[in-house]
């Protein structure tokens, strides 16, 4: 087996400890605090090269202030994600804008609070109609409305769309649900798309087994062979994961095993990231 030339994991966050200068607006599961440089010294102990840094909507909503940070200390290890607020007015403008950011590789939406958006929703496709326009991929966090995720691909045809998540709801602690891949047929439906990608991130919280988590792969294949490796995406999803395992293991569930071929690995912890988000890492 050899180790893939690029090892990117597609989604990682990073976050100061809360505070009157940088209140949460929320609580993100993990530890009180994951510095850019924790990140960094996470990913180096286990050599990964590069991640999408997502800037957590849960603790920060729309501001990415601190992910601009983190970039600047460390400008080559981390390509740039930002959640965006659909229903503004200004959303086509701010993605202009933030497309011009230094490190910017891609957008997100995240669907999983408030009431329920339809496929036709103007502000959803202002945002899926920027991403096309300006080349950035749009992350989709969308767990429990997979029909909606497939009628806006469907809308907008020309938009990299990336499902966060396997499109799984994904425990933030233990236990983990009893049928995790319960959805499976509605996420394996999605890869009808051309222009869907997904994420195979967080993967590793949906195991009922103890490290190496040899009970994912018969789902995990089964996604694979539906979208190809090409549009798969390895990523820990840390720190949200924190709670369920270690850094290490989620490299190393991936990175150690022999249900891969190492031309599989290479796209999946690497190559496909470079492919759809144009990015790569830099010394």
């Amino acid at each position: 087996m050899n180790s893939p030339t690029l090892i990117i994991d597609s989604q990682v966050h990073a976050y100061a400890r809360n505070s009157p200068e940088r209140p949460w607006v929320g609580n993100l599961h993990g530890p009180a605090e994951v510095t850019g440089d924790d990140m960094v010294a996470a990913m180096d102990r286990v050599g990964v090269h590069g991640a999408l840094l997502v800037s957590p909507w849960t603790m920060y909503r729309y501001d990415a202030s601190y992910a601009l940070d983190v970039y600047q200390q460390h400008p080559g290890r981390f390509g740039l994600i930002k959640p965006f607020d659909h229903q503004s007015e200004s959303v086509r403008e701010d993605i202009a804008e933030w497309k011009r950011t230094p490190g910017v590789v891609g957008a997100r939406i995240v669907l999983i609070e408030g009431p329920a958006s339809r496929p036709e929703d103007p502000g959803l496709n202002r945002v899926l109609a920027a991403g096309a326009k300006h080349g950035l991929p749009i992350n989709v966090m969308c767990w429990g409305q997979l029909e909606l995720f497939g009628e806006l691909a469907k809308r907008n045809p020309n938009t990299r769309m990336v499902l966060d998540h396997l499109g799984l709801r994904q425990p933030f602690e233990p236990p983990v649900p009893d049928e995790p891949f319960a959805d499976l047929s509605d996420v394996l439906a999605l890869a009808r798309y051309d222009n869907v990608s997904i994420k195979i991130s967080g993967a590793c919280t949906l195991s009922h087994e103890p490290f190496p988590y040899r009970d994912l792969w018969v789902p995990l294949r089964r996604i694979f062979d539906a979208f190809g490796f090409e549009r798969c995406l390895w990523g820990t999803d840390w720190t949200r994961a924190a709670e369920l395992l270690s850094y290490d293991q989620a490299v190393n569930a991936f990175l150690l095993t022999d249900e891969l071929s190492d031309a599989e690995r290479a796209l999946l912890m690497g190559g496909s990231v470079t492919q759809i988000y144009n990015w790569a890492p830099t010394p």
